[in-house]
């Protein structure tokens, strides 16, 4: 069972910067395996964590003081997974690019590991959350 300390949820402000999907997929890795989650559902947390972090620094704007917000959660059988920036032109939606694509299946891999993804617009910021099974 996990800690009640575990449970609360955990948030890094990262640079908007591609450096930082590594920084924060370490520090998930560690919780997750502090938390008792699955070897399976690790790697799939940790696949949907770097695809919302890397399509916010492609196709997004950092927050306005040049951050990236990232959390997770643990509610009772399921991880929550966030990542807020300052919006972009476009929302994110899965494509069903070509396997020979180099870019464009994000979205599609997010769409398919977690139980569901949404996004939520507030003034300035965009936020993008998925839940996966734990």
């Amino acid at each position: 069972m996990p800690s009640t300390r575990l449970q609360a949820p955990t948030s890094l402000r990262l640079p908007f910067s591609p450096s930082s999907v590594a920084v924060a997929r370490g520090h998930l890795n560690a919780w997750l395996a502090e938390v008792g989650a699955s070897p399976e559902m690790v790697d799939d947390a940790r696949v949907v964590l770097s695809e919302l972090l890397a399509n916010s620094v492609r196709h997004a704007r950092p927050l306005a003081d040049g951050s990236i917000l990232v959390s997770w959660s643990l509610d009772g059988d399921v991880v929550r997974l966030s990542v807020t920036d300052g919006g972009g032109q476009t929302r994110p939606q899965p494509l069903h690019a070509p396997s020979s694509a180099v870019a464009g299946r994000g979205m599609a891999i997010v769409d398919t590991l977690a139980d569901r993804w949404w996004t939520e617009h507030t003034g300035s910021r965009a936020t993008v959350h998925a839940v996966l099974p734990v």
